[in-house]
């Protein structure tokens, strides 16, 4: 019995550093479609922007036309001066408001490509190590079907790890 405690001991570690790579994999592609919504609510903001850019565009033309026209009463024409001003303040408090929003999107965006290269990095890591181990116990590779039959044991019962707000069920 002897013998097989560090094989024993080194295929529960394989497995476990399978069980962390196939969480990696999970979170990675949980975040690869966060990325992907986000890419499209930026799309959708950008837009949303061009969009009231023209809007506001038209607007000042309008209110440079009935300016050109010249209103014969000066009430109607401090109205339009007023309208004008908040129309424009409107436009800047939009302006501000879409770009703070893109650099948001685009600071997530950063961020979560940061957090993707750095689970890829550490999924090469174990790979390696996966790798390592192997070579170190001259085990064949993993899943190559020549894994010696041990007695069975109870397995321990791996408890589920709750998914949290926002990461994506793929069963």
């Amino acid at each position: 019995m002897a013998p097989s405690a560090p094989r024993t001991r080194a295929a529960a570690a394989l497995h476990m550093k399978q069980i962390a790579l196939d969480n990696q994999d999970r979170t990675i592609r949980c975040l690869r479609a966060q990325l992907a919504t986000e890419r499209r609510g930026l799309a959708v903001t950008k837009k949303e922007l061009k969009e009231t850019q023209v809007a506001l565009e038209a607007s000042h033309k309008v209110i440079a036309g009935l300016t050109e026209i010249g209103l014969s009463m000066s009430k109607k024409i401090e109205n339009m001066k007023v309208k004008k001003q908040l129309v424009k303040a409107n436009h800047v408090e939009c302006h501000q408001k879409f770009q703070a929003r893109i650099h948001e999107a685009e600071d997530s965006m950063q961020a979560q490509h940061l957090l993707i290269e750095a689970l890829v990095d550490e999924k090469d890591s174990l790979l390696q190590s996966i790798h390592d181990l192997q070579e170190a116990n001259n085990a064949p590779a993993p899943f190559d079907g020549d894994w010696e039959e041990e007695p069975e044991e109870e397995p321990e019962e791996i408890e589920d790890i709750p998914l949290g707000e926002g990461e994506i069920d793929d069963e």
